[in-house]
């Protein structure tokens, strides 16, 4: 954990190893939000279809794909 001083400005300085370890540069942009009183702050991805690439696939995993879709359809046709 890093300690920061928030300024007259509500502004922090973002330490250097922190920088670092996420990969940040000037310019970045970060998406902050509050999650039970504690403020969080994210590197915005640079690229969101790569950022996404593989979500869930441990879920999916497990999963026939022809089958799903086929009875997802099935299902469309009922309604």
């Amino acid at each position: 954990m890093v300690e920061v001083k928030v300024s007259k400005k509500f502004q922090v300085v973002i330490p250097k190893e922190v920088r670092k370890n996420v990969n940040l540069s000037a310019g970045d942009q970060l998406i902050i939000k509050v999650e039970d009183g504690s403020i969080i702050m994210i590197p915005k991805p640079k690229n969101y279809t790569q950022h996404m690439l593989g979500l869930h696939k441990k879920i999916w995993k497990s999963v026939r794909v022809e089958r799903y879709l086929e009875e997802e359809r099935k299902s469309w046709l009922e309604q």
